[in-house]
């Protein structure tokens, strides 16, 4: 297997990470793109033998810099801290300093069925990029997960499931495909090892496909404790967000519809966990214990 050089957005976050971790369990060459080199972070990065580079996806001049010499880009944006229209500028951005520094390999994140015309404002956003991308003239795959399986540990769901409940805006009885962030950076890897023979392909996938019941079984079986299954209504998720309440409602109406069994027959070099491998794997210790 050829060794890489590959750039490595959004490194200090929880999908670059495992993106960038991935890569260096293979040996792969990575430099790890932050505006904050100093981080706890970054520093884990550099200890497993990353090249911390200082880097803005907003400033284009930064990223082609950084992207000499790499023969792969990962390019992931960041729409919860910049806004879905300024994402989707930094994402073209990137994308032309990605070309200008004549990197041979851009592998964009994605999220799955963003080119479906889901109606989804940051699945839009997104696939802005991808459209941007297709039009460059540069070999590039589209790397598309499913919704996360540490969105169920977030800040937003953890309170609630130290409480003995998993809250969900979507119906009980709905599944919903999930996939592990280890999975996601597996599969990067995977797709820089390929190289040529996924350039203009995109690719939507998801390691499992569970209810909500189902999953509120399986985090009770993982957690030791009873664990029960409530429906959030969509006008309270409105509430916090209209692009969230849009996205659930679509999950409720259509949903992600990756073929988990081919994928896994496709790209068996990526140990795919379902939710209770992954849901075994975690430390449940963050949830402390439930209030009297």
């Amino acid at each position: 297997m050829t060794k890489r050089d590959i750039l490595v957005t959004g490194a200090t976050g929880q999908q670059g990470g495992a993106v960038a971790r991935a890569l260096l369990s293979q040996g792969h060459r990575v430099k790890a793109l932050t505006r904050s080199p100093d981080s706890k972070a970054a520093r884990q990065l550099a200890t497993a033998g990353a090249e911390i580079v200082v880097g803005d996806l907003a400033d284009g001049a930064s990223i082609e810099r950084a992207a000499r010499n790499a023969d792969t880009m990962f390019l992931m944006g960041m729409m919860t801290e910049a806004g879905m229209e300024e994402e989707t500028r930094q994402g073209i951005l990137a994308a032309d300093a990605a070309k200008a520094a004549g990197v041979g390999h851009l592998i964009y994140s994605s999220v799955a069925d963003a080119n479906k015309q889901t109606g989804i404002p940051h699945f839009e956003s997104k696939y802005g990029v991808e459209q941007h991308i297709e039009r460059l003239g540069i070999p590039y795959t589209i790397s598309a997960p499913v919704a996360f399986m540490e969105n169920f540990v977030a800040p937003w769901s953890v309170g609630a499931l130290a409480q003995g409940t998993h809250a969900f805006p979507v119906p009980a009885k709905r599944a919903l495909q999930l996939v592990a962030l280890s999975d996601i950076g597996a599969f990067v890897a995977a797709l820089a090892e390929r190289r040529e023979k996924v350039f203009g392909k995109r690719f939507d996938f998801a390691g499992d496909d569970l209810t909500g019941e189902e999953q509120a079984k399986i985090l009770s079986q993982a957690i030791g404790r009873p664990i029960a299954y409530q429906e959030i209504p969509i006008a309270v998720a409105r509430q916090q967000s209209e692009d969230a309440a849009l996205m659930f409602e679509w999950f409720h109406r259509v949903g992600y519809d990756v073929d988990i069994a081919a994928l896994r027959r496709d790209f068996p070099e990526v140990r795919w966990h379902s939710f209770a491998d992954w849901a075994k794997a975690f430390d449940w210790s963050v949830l402390g214990q439930p209030a009297a």
